[in-house]
């Protein structure tokens, strides 16, 4: 069955062809088709389109079809084309002629706008939700290990004393940017599309604030052809904040396989954390990261795969943009998966103690040793060129570790800032509506 199937049947090559992937991305929008569609039905019955009776029966169908998606028991049948087609049979078979009115009004080309939507804002608020928790760990482990210090980096050469109480903060803190992005996306994909039909809105007197309201949008696309022009852009949009994620993560990841090296040894994990060699019995190998830095880099790829699918279309819909799922939607899970390892991992890292007690990373301290100089009312010229004759003469000594000097200034080792970082988050996280657009979908759900 097709919704737009007239007399002629298509060459089978080219159904196969054209619906690819399709039926199975489908099935990432089965529920919030049914929401959609409960949505749209009220609106109807508002504007005379359905009678009292037809509606209370779509609702009670739908949302029966709707426990079914929830329950695993909705199936998609081989002959049927998409889940649209789907649901609208299995209305007809309960209703017969009632079924077929639903789709009075709109096009799938509307109907598929306002399902991606709803499974982005859904996803956006579960990948969120991991974020936070990811960010909170990181924060605990930040302030439990503030007195451990490790070496700092540039350019992979010694640079100066860091902590991991600032290893861990940076990437906390790096999320709460990562989340910013995530907001930002939400904002576009908050608005609602239903209505635009085909792109050029309806003859019939539809009342889209109507929808907007029962959808928990928190405005319309108002251009009934921008509505149009938005697919692409929208995933677009959100497949960046997906990136800046899989970006921090990438990065501690390879920080993580760094530090477990031996030749560094900063960091350990419990054997059954790490995997072996199938002929090196002394390997603890950090697959885990390796996998995790790997799934990133692919997701840090999304938007300029999707920017090069969606180049140099015109206005109006295409069928180009139907591949945009099957990159898109696996993602979400993909990378909430990733937090969550990570996590597992870093709730069981083990840090070595008094790493920087070995000779070998004696010269972090000579920016410590110009500074003191300058204190003393040296110009920091001459402290730099004194501090630089002596490595180089290599009559330069550093300080025991016990008289070394840390930073409290704001974002420094020795004053991490947590709980302003803390803040941020937090501020960020409750400037989501996600309450408001849950209490929405769930009075559409109501029995």
């Amino acid at each position: 069955m097709k919704l737009w199937q007239k007399d002629t049947l298509s060459l089978k090559e080219v159904e196969t062809f054209t619906v690819g992937k399709d039926r199975e991305m489908d099935m990432y929008l089965a529920a919030f088709d049914v929401i959609g569609s409960l949505a749209h039905i009220e609106m109807l019955e508002s504007v005379g389109l359905l009678t009292k009776d037809e509606l209370s029966q779509l609702q009670k169908e739908l949302k029966s079809i709707y426990f079914q998606v929830k329950k695993g028991e909705f199936k998609l049948q081989d002959d049927v084309e998409d889940i649209h087609s789907q649901i609208e049979l299995l209305l007809t078979q309960k209703l017969g002629d009632i079924g077929k009115k639903i789709h009075s009004a709109r096009s799938r080309n509307d109907q598929v706008l306002v399902d991606i939507k709803l499974f982005l804002r859904n996803e956006l608020e579960g990948l969120t939700k991991t974020i936070h928790s990811f960010f909170d760990l990181l924060q605990t482990q930040s302030e439990k290990y503030k007195d451990h210090l490790l070496p700092g980096y540039t350019h992979l050469q010694l640079a100066m004393p860091s902590s991991f109480g600032l290893w861990f903060g940076a990437y906390a803190e790096s999320l709460v940017d990562d989340t910013i992005t995530l907001k930002g996306a939400y904002s576009v994909i908050n608005k609602n599309p239903l209505g635009s039909a085909a792109g050029y809105g309806s003859s019939f007197p539809i009342n889209r604030r109507l929808t907007t309201t029962l959808l928990g949008f928190e405005d319309l696309n108002y251009n009934v052809v921008y509505a149009q022009m938005g697919r692409g852009k929208a995933e677009r949009i959100v497949a960046q904040s997906l990136a800046n994620v899989a970006d921090t993560l990438s990065k501690l990841s390879m920080d993580a396989c760094l530090y477990l090296n031996q030749n560094f040894g900063f960091i350990s994990f419990p054997a059954e954390l790490t995997t072996g060699s199938s002929i090196m019995p002394h390997k603890k190998n950090p697959d885990v990261f390796e996998l995790i830095r790997s799934h990133c880099n692919r997701i840090k790829a999304l938007p300029n795969e999707i920017m090069m699918m969606t180049a140099n279309l015109p206005s109006g819909y295409h069928r180009d943009l139907q591949l945009l799922k099957e990159h898109l939607f696996p993602a979400f899970s993909i990378l909430k998966d990733c937090i969550e390892m990570a996590g597992l991992m870093l709730s069981n890292v083990e840090i070595k103690k008094d790493i920087l007690a070995d000779e070998k990373y004696k010269y972090l301290f000579t920016v410590d040793e110009v500074n003191k100089l300058v204190m003393q009312g040296i110009p920091f010229r001459d402290a730099y060129k004194i501090v630089g004759q002596k490595v180089e003469g290599g009559s330069y000594s550093p300080p025991p570790l016990g008289e070394v000097e840390r930073g409290l200034h704001e974002g420094s080792i020795g004053n991490l800032c947590t709980e302003e970082i803390k803040k941020q988050m937090q501020q960020v996280v409750t400037s989501f509506p996600f309450d408001r657009v849950n209490a929405a979908i769930n009075k559409l759900l109501e029995n």
